[in-house]
């Protein structure tokens, strides 16, 4: 296995993770707090990578690292659950499932990474393999939260292309330029978790675990691994690996959660998969022309050798 695809592979486990979040939030957390889960998932997280980094952003990256933490984080996380809560599941999945072509175009304005027919036609392969495994036909359609579905793919789209544009500070790791970006995330859920949802309620033990997974395991450690792909992955190849988390969820809904998966999921899932491995092989770039041969140059001998004179 190459360097880049070992490096593929690793930052496929984020995605993979984080279709655990379902689960885990139905299952251990307390309903109707969506923004309460993400400033537990980003905060928490940000401040223990910065404890361990002891290392702040300086000079023009303060606020750089603002404004990747609220693309990334803050603005990323409560559209995502407003869409989640105005939309079916599935719906909302096929949305994030976008985010590809999102990032494609993105990419193309400010990376110069030209979108190819392949990586397009990978996009919309994805987009209808997921749409396979999550839509149902008695989905119901909500406009505010078909705009908020479609408002958060593109904050992560964008997040994913700057992200990838400014690349880190000379000397700076993937562990603290994480932890940047999550306590910016996470002060800026702050005040709206608490106008919108007020205090948070008692937590049992069951929903101390479940925040502690989310914060640990889907945000400090997946977010560390996601932006280390994205600093040595092509933007657009980082962004086909979301594909996997709908179908990380569905496998965990049908193993942990007795959830059925129907043929047509399966056919769904295969699919997605493939517009996955498609949007990894990269552009073939075209070989330079030869140079055209220059006109033939006759050498010239040189003096001849002076004759001895005749004796």
């Amino acid at each position: 296995m190459s360097g880049t695809s070992r490096t593929v592979a690793f930052t496929a486990l984020t995605p993979i993770v984080w279709g655990s979040t379902y689960a885990v939030t139905t299952e251990f957390l307390p309903p109707d707090r969506p923004l309460l889960t993400a400033l537990l998932r980003a905060l928490p997280a940000g401040l223990a990578l910065l404890l361990i980094s002891r290392l702040l952003p300086r000079g023009v990256w303060v606020w750089r690292a603002a404004v990747l933490g609220a693309l990334n984080i803050g603005v990323f996380f409560p559209l995502l659950f407003l869409a989640a809560y105005r939309l079916p599941g599935g719906v909302a999945a096929i949305l994030g499932a976008a985010s590809p072509l999102f990032t494609l175009a993105l990419a193309g304005l400010l990376l110069s990474e030209r979108p190819t027919a392949h990586k397009l036609l990978a996009g919309v392969i994805g987009v209808f393999g997921v749409s396979l495994v999550v839509l149902r036909s008695d989905a119901i359609l909500d406009t505010t939260g078909i705009v908020a579905g479609l408002a958060g793919t593109a904050s992560m789209a964008a997040g994913t292309v700057l992200t990838k544009r400014w690349g880190h500070p000379e000397g700076v790791g993937a562990l603290p330029f994480t932890g940047w970006q999550l306590t910016a995330g996470g002060l800026l859920l702050v005040p709206v978790a608490l106008l919108v949802e007020g205090a948070p309620p008692a937590l049992d033990g069951a929903a101390v675990s479940g925040y502690l997974y989310l914060a640990v395991f889907g945000t400090a450690i997946g977010y560390w691994i996601w932006f280390r792909g994205i600093s040595r992955l092509p933007a657009t190849s980082v962004a086909f690996l979301v594909l996997l988390s709908p179908l990380s969820a569905a496998v965990i809904g049908w193993a942990a959660l007795g959830q059925a998966l129907t043929p047509l999921q399966l056919l769904g899932m295969v699919i997605a998969f493939a517009g996955m491995l498609l949007g990894q092989i990269p552009p073939k770039t075209k070989k330079p022309a030869a140079a055209p041969p220059g006109p033939a140059v006759l050498s010239t001998p040189g003096p001849l050798p002076a004759r001895s004179p005749a004796p």
